[in-house]
């Protein structure tokens, strides 16, 4: 397994693990980011609080760049199955950072979020998701 592969790959299971602590049923999609038709990294859901795809990224920078054509599969994906969609974005030593993808700025091929964009934008988990 490639390193970043297998660093996304924990980063998916930290998150995983903070929805069960939560009381959330979650699952991490199989082949995520390598196949195709998986176009989501978690399902999450709780009674009464919403079900959620979401799409974890993670990045040593502070600027993030992820491909258009992946948020919009992303936003199609959760569509079809009625889910709200949400980018979980975890900077180095920041923790994680949760918002819709309309807070991603178009950069012509990308979309594109800053740190510090992030921190203005996005919210903690509790507050996310309760």
């Amino acid at each position: 397994m490639p390193k970043n592969k297998a660093k996304g790959s924990k980063i998916e299971r930290e998150l995983f693990q903070k929805f069960v602590e939560n009381d959330f049923r979650a699952v991490r999609v199989a082949g995520s980011g390598m196949m195709e038709n998986a176009e989501c990294d978690l399902i999450a859901g709780k009674k009464g609080n919403g079900k959620y795809a979401i799409e974890v990224k993670s990045s040593k920078s502070t600027t993030r760049y992820i491909e258009k054509e992946q948020i919009e599969k992303f936003m199609i994906f959760s569509e079809i199955f009625g889910l709200k969609p949400v980018i979980a974005l975890r900077f180095n030593r920041e923790g994680f950072l949760f918002l819709h993808p309309k807070h991603l700025r178009n950069s012509g091929k990308y979309l594109v979020i800053t740190l510090e964009e992030a921190k203005k934008k996005g919210k903690r988990f509790v507050q996310f998701f309760e």
